[in-house]
């Protein structure tokens, strides 16, 4: 499915807690330019343990690399899902997906998930299913672009 380049995207995915070593989170996203013939890509890593620092890294992507973005959240039908069922926040943390692809907007928000087994053992597996490969892809992506543009490798 061919897609207008102008139209509006913006994706982010947030990953944390709040714990022992204070708030550690992970977060990146990508929100097209005005022209939508580029994006910028943030991401930013928060760990305390062992003194760590915040992390945090931008870059521009171009529009083949948005494309393909909009691909893979296509191809995984997380559009048509609903987080109603799935497990709420706790104190492991909590996992969030915002995706704005033209005129659709959805956002979701659930624990955080160790494993397939977790999504397994959920009331919708089906649904947590595409969730988690997509958070999974997307993850990916961001760390090989962070490898690519910085050449270096993220936590």
């Amino acid at each position: 499915m061919e897609r207008d380049i102008k139209e509006p995207f913006y994706i982010r995915y947030y990953s944390g807690h709040a714990g022992k070593f204070g708030h550690e989170f992970l977060e990146f996203d990508f929100r097209v330019q005005g022209d939508g013939r580029s994006a910028i890509a943030r991401y930013a890593n928060n760990s305390n343990y062992r003194n760590d620092s915040l992390i945090r890294k931008e870059m521009s992507v171009s529009a083949l690399v948005v494309e393909q973005i909009k691909k893979i959240i296509m191809e995984s039908e997380i559009m048509k899902e609903d987080d109603a069922r799935w497990p709420e926040k706790n104190r492991e943390g909590k996992q969030e997906l915002e995706i704005r692809l033209g005129s659709e907007h959805i956002s979701f928000e659930t624990s955080k998930l160790g494993s397939l087994n977790d999504v397994q053992q959920s009331d919708d597996p089906e649904g947590l299913r595409v969730f988690y490969y997509l958070v999974q892809d997307l993850k990916a992506l961001m760390f090989s672009l962070i490898a690519l543009h910085f050449k270096i490798k993220p936590i």
